[in-house]
């Protein structure tokens, strides 16, 4: 019997993500997807799933609400059960270890980190399904095989932890969706625009250049680590009035040297936004508005 996986999440783009990380990990897992949490409770009393990959904020049912339901479902108590999202302060995991949560995965994740969290919670479970090679050796030489209990040798690098006074410490997300249309709207010259772009498991400090709805671009200075084409990323934006607009999710959509030569200091890149989420669209709109 093959192990069944439900990802629940608003986002096509974090689906589709997951669907292909387990796809090379885990082949023999069958893996269906929900848009939110209204759709995933109809599911889960339909069938049975050996593993629940669920995001938080989605509209209709959260992924706490479904949580909360499916730990008074006799049939779904026990039920593995990972919140993936990037509400990572303290208050937020305290609520959802109350609620029964099996584990916690801040966005935005590699494939790599998504595996192990998979492993710990239905390893016995794979290794039954007989999951093939390919997810033992994708992980590296370190992890030896996801499935044969070496998981622990690759470790998971910590998701960066909230702080109020920097946006070098601000949480990340990854949700999904598109944004309506903008015209862009270049930031005045003289007035400094910044922002910090997270990845997997670094964080890029940067200038905004120009930014829509749609999209931010922006000029980071060259470092040791660089992200890659259609690389999950998060966009937290200081404001020049104090606080930030937080967790506006996207992808890395393009890349490009600002000079003509090789060993050029700055580099820019597009973050093109999968975010659907009302408020941020609201606040950043009005972030937009002010320049």
């Amino acid at each position: 019997m093959s192990v069944k996986v439900l990802v629940v999440d608003d986002a096509s783009f974090v689906r589709d993500m997951v669907k292909r990380s387990m796809r090379t990990y885990f082949p023999d897992a069958k893996v269906e997807e929900a848009i939110n949490g209204r759709k995933a409770q109809f599911m889960m009393s339909k069938n049975h799933y050996d593993l629940i990959l669920c995001d938080w904020e989605m509209p209709e049912m959260s992924g706490l609400e479904l949580l909360q339901w499916a730990r008074k479902n006799e049939a779904t108590q026990k039920t593995p059960f990972v919140m993936v999202t990037s509400r990572g302060d303290r208050g937020h995991v305290v609520e959802a270890v109350q609620e029964g949560v099996s584990d916690y995965l801040s966005k935005p994740f590699s494939p790599e980190m998504l595996a192990q969290k998979v492993v710990k919670q239905i390893g016995k479970k794979l290794k039954q399904a007989r999951a093939p090679k390919a997810a033992s050796s994708t992980l590296g030489g370190d992890s030896a095989s996801v499935l044969t209990g070496a998981s622990d040798k690759a470790k998971e690098k910590p998701a960066p932890k909230v702080t109020e006074t920097s946006l070098g410490n601000s949480a990340a997300l990854l949700t999904g969706g598109t944004a309506k249309p903008a015209q862009e709207k270049a930031v005045t010259p003289g007035k400094k625009a910044l922002a910090q772009i997270r990845f997997a498991d670094f964080n890029l400090p940067c200038v905004i250049k120009s930014i829509t709805l749609n999209e931010v671009k922006v000029v980071a200075r060259r470092g040791e680590r660089f992200p890659m084409i259609l690389d999950p990323a998060v966009v937290d934006i200081e404001l020049s009035e104090g606080g930030t607009i937080e967790r506006i999710n996207g992808y890395v959509h393009m890349l490009q040297a600002v000079e003509k030569r090789v060993d050029t200091d700055f580099i820019s890149l597009v973050i093109r936004f999968v975010d659907e989420d009302p408020d941020k669209m609201a606040t950043l709109s009005k972030f937009i508005a002010s320049f």
